[in-house]
């Protein structure tokens, strides 16, 4: 495999302090060498730049004891004094800005990023955080340089969790995107990398739900057009430093297994990539998966399947180290195999310029919270917003802009508030929709209604709960920063509820199947520490397993008799105790309360909608809630309190517009039929409410685009462990239904035309162009979208699929012609039939936009060509794998190591569930070519059942019974004499627990 050679150009001297931090920590400092310079005695090899990068690394290696190398693959790698090596840690999350270290500027999530459509912003952000890590590592030398992000699964399913982590559903722009991200967090020097980034997660991960041990079952054309395509482009950029596998099984394997590490990755670049796992998955290969009986077996098959840096109990690598040795010593793994991992790790080491900061570009890097970069993080949350509908209000005209003057009643859960995701850093900046709307249009002009419901607790001894007044200073949660802020323990330093007779007012917070949040008058939430006391003592919701959200539960039908108020997190129910309220291990124990209301949420939104000109109802999510890392969500609806608020506003003032603030898409048809106006943007980071108002005002005109579709209601999705786009119509490739809002959608406050469209092809490039004009009076940015659809394909193929786009910024009148250059292999797909990559020759048609569903022009281009014949199954055979439809199977694990199988769904893992005799499914191979004729059939199978051939799904060739064979992977070949010629349709039938890998004929 091919090395990056270093380059010694740079003569730039390292800083004092820079010195200092090495030799605070025993790194020996050379000074820089001259041109001229040769290896010494004191100055070896690894440390002369002259020296190509390979040999360092050889040199360096080599120099490591055996136990020495064991330990670097561990996240915390320790230091090596003697060789003046510093401790060195793989993992810095960097989604949207430096994360987990404190304060940072904190750009839009990365679904909104994703809405931006603009690649060159993009990397402008990436840019922006990988100056910032060097700046902070400066300071802190717990900050890492090997950034894990960005997170490239593609947003597939709506519902999925960590939909708020990714790009888009689309391939194609979800590899622009990250393409962009990790070019600017790489940096452009030639040899020194500002960050490492590594994409997440590898492969087709998009469920929560039982994480890590579900399989998605991800059919041969699934895996190459639609989930290897996220994570190729960028390593083929070149900004890539390596990936982390995600913590799902695939096709029955756990992706820290992943054959397709070493059969994809790994082609698509000569450079070498480092493979960390995920936090806690080695340990999940046996404690949680069971695929290895031993840890020794487990860590051994992931260092070989290539994984190079174990994230596994937390800071220290004992364990880890422990089972590497315990693999070495039982032959499992060998000396060459630990060298190949390490050698990739102080291959990004080197490239970092750990060994050379004489030379580092980066070393002295001070861009920290900069002018430049707080108007990035505006600019980008301004990018981000997507107008989904702006119609008529009463008097005709759209509802926005808003005019000067406008009286605007804010209200609504999002409001006033900013909120972050598990993947942020602490907040430098603060803007909220309504800290923006009245910096913009004056405070005077602005009024707020949050429209929770104000309740008090009362007892059943008539006592209500009070939050005591407390004189202790307070304090700023993760202001230094944690290397784990799931670690981060709660206050215990305050007093916990009392009960008093007039007791405290909450605000009662719901946030959807009956998730709430209590906060108290001064503005903290009511909380549970290790003490399991209760107390108002956080900021807002959060942490690893929140300890905010509580759960009303009624005694009975009887809603007069009182509700239990159960702690979520803890599971425990809250009582009511001499020393304080706190939460009961026993329900018996548990307090039972009445809740008073005070005040009404709709009332209180109504009055403030009846006063003002204009309404904004600011709906969405809490990002550490009702679907996040660990959850999934139930549902597209809106929360049902949320609802009855923009009822209540809109019921009082017809001009209302729904902002919605949240990580990932909703089912709102209601709203959008009702309501003049609607907007989306995804929590926007420091400067998300400075942006919004000014899209609000018009000083910027909206040109963010929806990344994934917005389905109408939750009868339009697939089950979320259904991973096959193709046969369950998923994403708007496939998806057969209306959207509520289309991929791609996204409106202005102008008006665009396209005009002569043409295309022509030549035998690698498809060449496009097209005019676009701003023909409306505002200056704004179109996004230009070109899609193509095949006329007449052999398979089925995407209704449409986007090749390229350009964001544009016009100004009124202006037009400009757009040139664009799409490779042939952008029309093809995967042809199972023959096992490749196949642009099939046909006719295309080209379709210029601006969404999916928002076409302009159309053009039609030939591709020459022959067309593939059909599956020549007498010479090939078929793996089973291979199908071009199937009912009721999923696709397991051929051995541990490589290759699949297919099973009835229902089989169970170990082919012992109680059902698993009675499961069936069947296989479909269409245009079979059997030639003049073909009289056996042999099948490679596992397991016990039976398996039916026949053609056409009527006549019916061979019945084959499968015996016992023993564990899932004892395969043994069974054959049958059939009579089959010509071609036609082969349909197989599944019964039981059998397992098959292949099919093969004899004439």
């Amino acid at each position: 495999m091919g090395r990056v050679a270093l380059s010694h150009a740079l003569t730039e001297p390292v800083s004092k302090s820079s010195i200092e931090a090495l030799r605070k920590i025993g790194v020996p400092i050379y000074p820089p060498l001259p041109r001229d310079s040769h290896v010494t005695a004191e100055r070896p090899p690894f440390r002369d730049p002259a020296t190509p990068v390979a040999r360092r690394v050889d040199d360096l290696l080599d120099r490591l004891a055996p136990d020495e190398r064991l330990a670097m693959l561990h996240q915390f790698a320790p230091a090596v004094p003697r060789l003046g090596l510093a401790a060195f840690r793989t993992g810095q999350e960097a989604l949207h800005g430096v994360a987990w270290m404190g304060p940072a500027t904190v750009f839009p999530q990365a679904v909104g990023l994703g809405a931006t459509w603009n690649p060159a912003l993009v990397r402008r952000v990436g840019e922006a955080v990988s100056r910032e890590a060097r700046a902070m590592r400066a300071k802190d030398d717990r900050v890492g340089l090997n950034i894990w992000a960005p997170t490239v699964n593609l947003l597939r399913h709506p519902l999925w969790g960590r939909g708020e982590e990714g790009y888009s559903e689309d391939p194609a722009l979800t590899s622009a995107l990250a393409v962009a991200y990790t070019r600017g967090l790489r940096g452009d020097h030639p040899t020194y990398w500002r960050t490492a980034p590594v994409l997440k997660h590898w492969l087709a991960h998009n469920n929560e739900t039982d994480r890590d041990t579900s399989s998605a079952s991800v059919r041969p054309r699934v895996l190459h057009e639609y989930d290897l395509r996220a994570f190729r482009g960028a390593v083929e950029a070149g900004g890539v430093a390596g990936v982390m596998p995600a913590y799902n099984l695939v096709n029955g394997r756990p992706n820290h297994l992943s054959p397709y590490l070493r059969e994809h990755l790994r082609t698509w670049t000569e450079r070498e990539l480092l493979v960390c796992s995920d936090a806690g998955a080695p340990s999940n290969l046996v404690d949680s998966e069971k695929y290895f009986a031993t840890h020794e077996e487990a860590t051994a098959a992931a260092l070989l399947a290539g994984v190079d840096s174990f994230t596994d109990h937390g800071t220290d690598g004992t364990a880890i180290v422990a089972r590497l040795r315990g693999a070495r010593e039982q032959g499992l793994i060998g000396q060459e195999d630990i060298d190949t991992a390490v050698r990739r790790q102080l291959t990004v080491r080197f490239a970092l310029g750990e060994f050379d900061p004489e030379l580092d570009p980066y070393a002295d890097e001070q861009a920290f919270d900069s002018p430049e970069h707080r108007a990035l993080a505006q600019e980008t949350a301004e990018q981000a917003v997507v107008l989904l509908k702006n119609g008529p209000a009463e008097d005709g005209e759209p509802l926005l802009p808003l005019r000067p003057g406008t009286r605007i009643a804010v209200v609504g859960l999002l409001g006033d508030e900013s909120k972050l995701d598990w993947y942020s850093g602490s907040l430098l900046h603060r803007s909220t929709p309504l800290n923006g709307l009245r910096e913009r249009f004056g405070a005077d002009r602005v009024v707020f209604a949050e429209g929770v419901n104000r309740v008090r607790l009362r007892t059943a001894s008539g006592a209500r709960l009070r939050v005591p007044e407390s004189d202790v200073r307070d304090e700023t949660h993760l202001a230094e920063g944690a290397l784990d802020p799931a670690l981060v323990a709660g206050r215990t330093d305050l007093p916990p509820l009392t009960t008093d007779g007039d007791g405290s007012e909450f605000a009662l917070i719901d946030w959807g199947g009956g998730l709430l949040t209590l906060r108290a008058p001064d503005g903290r939430y009511l909380s549970v520490a290790d003490d399991r006391r209760v107390r108002a003592s956080a900021d807002q919701p959060g942490g690893w397993v929140v300890q905010e959200t509580f759960r009303l539960e009624a005694r009975g039908t009887d809603h007069d008799a009182g509700h239990l108020l159960l702690h979520v997190g803890t599971g425990g129910y809250v009582c009511v105790a001499a020393d304080g309220v706190k939460v009961a291990a026993d329900r018996e124990s548990a307090e039972i309360f009445t809740v008073e209301t005070v005040e009404r949420g709709e009332d209180a939104v109504a009055r403030a909608a009846a006063e003002a000109d204009v309404v904004l109802v600011v709906a969405g999510n809490d990002p550490h809630l009702c679907g996040r890392e660990t959850e999934d969500r139930s549902t597209l609806a809106l929360p049902a309190h949320q609802e009855r608020l923009w009822r209540a506003a809109h019921a009082a003032n017809p001009r209302t517009a729904l902002v919605l603030v949240s990580a990932y898409p909703y089912a709102v048809p209601d709203a959008a039929a009702a309501l003049p106006a609607l907007l989306w943007t995804a929590h926007g980071g420091q400067a998300a409410g400075t942006a919004l108002a000014r899209i609000l005002a018009g000083d910027v005109s909206p040109a963010g685009r929806l990344p994934q579709t917005w389905y109408a209601s939750d009868a339009d999705l697939p089950d979320i462990l259904d991973y096959d786009i193709v046969g369950s119509r998923q994403t708007y490739l496939y998806f057969d239904g209306t959207a509520l809002f289309p991929f791609g959608h996204g409106l202005s406050y102008t008006s665009f035309a396209y005009e002569r469209l043409s295309a022509s092809v030549d035998e690698e490039v498809v060449r496009v162009e097209c005019t676009v004009t701003n023909t409306g009076a505002v200056a704004s940015d179109e996004v230009v979208q070109v899609y193509a659809r095949a006329v007449d394909p052999s398979v089925p193929r995407p209704h449409r699929e986007l090749l390229t786009h350009r964001r544009l910024p016009l100004a009124a009148g202006a037009s400009e012609t757009l040139s664009f250059e799409i490779p042939r292999s952008a029309l093809g797909f995967w042809d199972v039939a023959h096992g490749r990559w196949t642009t099939e020759p046909g006719a295309y048609e080209i379709q210029v936009g601006a969404s999916s569903a928002d076409l302009r022009r159309s053009v039609r281009v030939e591709i020459d060509g022959v067309r593939p014949g059909p599956r020549p199954v007498l010479e090939n055979g078929l793996s089973a794998v291979d199908y071009d439809e199937q009912r009721g199977t999923e696709i397991v694990d051929r051995t541990k190591v490589s290759g699949d199988a297919v099973t009835p769904a229902g089989a169970g893992a170990e082919g012992e569930s109680a059902s698993a005799a009675d499961a069936e499914g069947e296989l479909v191979f269409q245009r079979c070519d059997f030639g003049d004729g073909a009289t056996e059939v042999a099948v490679e199978v596992a397991g016990a059942g039976r398996v039916e051939l026949s053609l056409d799904g009527r006549t019916v060739l061979a019945g084959i019974d499968v015996p016992e064979t023993g564990g899932r992977y004892d395969y043994t070949t069974l054959g049958a004499g059939i009579l089959a010629r010509g071609v036609g349709d082969l349909h197989i039938r599944l019964r039981g627990r059998v397992r098959l890998a292949r099919i093969d004929f004899a004439g």
